[in-house]
C-alpha cells in the first residue's frame, strides 16, 4: 500500500510462483521471502535502500540465529550494506503451516508524494 512517499509492504512468506512454500530450511525461505519483499518494493517504484523498517517473524528464532552469518551475507547480496531499523519476533506459527519466516517492511521513496 502506498501512502504518499511511504510504501507499506505486507508480510511476505517464502511462497514461490506456484504459491507453495519453497523447500529447504530457514536460509532458502529467507531468500524467497526477502526476494518477495524486494520484488513488491520494486513494483512500487522503490529499491532496497528505500527500506526504513523491516520486521521479521520467525517460528524458530534460534535457527535464524544459528544461520545469522549466512543470512546477513545473503541480505548484503540482495539489498546492499545499508540496513533499516529491524526487529526479529518469535511467533508460534504463521499463516502457511510450513512457513518458517515472514518479512514485512516499510519504505520511504524520496521524491514521491
Amino acid at each position: 500500500m502506498k501512502a504518499g512517499p511511504f510504501v507499506y509492504l505486507g508480510g511476505q512468506t517464502a511462497l514461490d510462483a506456484d504459491y507453495k512454500i519453497v523447500p529447504g530450511g530457514i536460509i532458502e525461505q529467507f531468500v524467497q521471502a526477502f526476494g518477495n519483499v524486494l520484488a513488491t518494493l520494486e513494483h512500487a517504484g522503490g529499491k532496497p535502500s528505500d527500506l526504513v523498517d523491516v520486521t521479521i517473524y520467525l517460528t524458530d528464532v534460534e535457527d535464524y540465529q544459528r544461520n545469522g552469518r549466512e543470512i546477513g551475507k545473503l541480505w548484503r547480496e540482495m539489498a546492499g550494506t545499508e540496513y533499516p531499523a529491524m526487529a526479529g519476533i518469535g511467533v508460534t506459527k504463521l499463516w502457511q503451516p510450513e512457513a518458517l519466516i515472514e518479512i514485512q517492511g516499510v519504505a520511504y521513496i524520496a521524491g514521491e508524494s
